[in-house]
């Protein structure tokens, strides 16, 4: 077991390799009621909650990101106001990005700011979701478009739930752990540039060492730019695309293989920009795709995508900007690319 500071509105450590029952009972003393929201497929593996003299309420939301939405989040406010709550209780939030993401929110929201803990259920979340305070909820118009910036007072990531993925979303999590690779830690793109799924899911000293160091990339981002002014950015690395994605697919594709194909797409873009070598940008879609994670679109889809991506959070006036790097852990912006590179970077993609 080890922890990682973030700094942020509130200071809070990231629990790494921690039984998470355990973890969490010092946080359940003291409290009136306590709120747990998990996902629908996961209510089932919470049966065993520490003893609290708390009066414990489980809040059962949609899977995914359909629980995201404006209708659930108003139900969850509801359930808090029928209950009485007050800035005394308590959130725990289990589950993935989504549930976090939500739980967040809520917290954000209910009186102005109660408390809550993440307990991250995916690998996705470990990494990325459940820490950095951005929680939110999705809009018919783009993914986490509603939402604020609001710490957890803690986060508990316990490795036992990787057994209850698919592979599927054991490959989309690895999407988040390559992109803090490629922007921050080239050790990572190391560990994971000759390995195939199985070999890394079948590792668990690897898989621990791959969290260990994708949150202290976010960490470390996340401490020095909470409220992403400009630094913080370069973790939405492949996420302009990605979200477009997601939005089009009607998130019928997971989270970390929109980022994936995102990522190519970011690579393919600096590299027609003359700013990413070739052989870095090749290493973008032989890493992902030894992973078992996507790396294309269909070409028809283009002008949706395009329409998409001009609502991106990074976008200034109307302007597109994209995180890029120019070589392995070196950041920088792209802004206003032209329209013939921003086609022909997608076209690469369909070949």
């Amino acid at each position: 077991m080890n922890s990682i500071s973030v700094i942020a509105d509130r200071d809070y450590q990231v629990v790494i390799d921690i039984d998470w029952l355990r973890g969490i009972e010092p946080y359940l003393v003291n409290r009136g009621q306590i709120a747990v929201i998990v996902s629908e497929n996961m209510r089932d593996r919470i049966a065993n909650l520490p003893s609290t003299d708390a009066q414990i309420h489980i809040f059962t939301v949609p899977d995914s990101e359909a629980g995201k939405s404006f209708a659930t989040y108003q139900k969850v406010l509801d359930w808090l106001g029928a209950a009485g709550f007050t800035r005394n209780d308590l959130i725990v939030a289990v589950g993935g990005g989504a549930v976090t993401d939500l739980s967040g929110f809520v917290a954000s929201s209910w009186l102005r700011g109660i408390e809550w803990v993440a307990v991250p259920t995916t690998l996705a979340a470990m990494v990325d979701a459940a820490v950095g305070g951005k929680t939110g909820i999705n809009s018919e118009y783009g993914k986490n478009l509603i939402g604020s910036f609001y710490s957890p007072i803690s986060v508990l990531v316990d490795l036992s739930w990787l057994s209850t993925l698919s592979d599927r979303d054991f490959a989309a999590g690895l999407a988040e752990v390559i992109k803090c690779g490629f922007i921050v830690d080239t050790q990572i793109v190391e560990l994971l540039k000759d390995r195939n799924l199985l070999e890394v899911r079948s590792d668990r000293d690897l898989t621990l060492e791959l969290i260990t160091r994708s949150i202290a990339v976010k960490a470390k981002v996340v401490s020095g730019d909470f409220k992403e002014s400009f630094d913080r950015e370069i973790l939405n690395y492949g996420h302009t695309l990605g979200h477009a994605i997601e939005l089009h697919s009607k998130y019928a594709l997971r989270h970390g293989e929109c980022v994936s194909i995102g990522l190519v797409f970011a690579a393919n873009l600096a590299n027609e920009s003359g700013i990413l070598a070739d052989q870095a940008t090749d290493l973008h879609k032989k890493i992902l795709s030894n992973l078992g994670l996507p790396t294309s679109y269909e070409g028809r889809h283009w002008p949706e995508l395009r329409a998409n991506m001009a609502i991106d959070k990074k976008s200034r006036s109307g302007t597109l900007r994209f995180v890029a790097i120019s070589e392995l852990g070196r950041t920088l912006r792209i802004e206003a690319p032209s329209e013939s590179d921003l086609l022909a970077a997608y076209e690469r993609l369909c070949s």
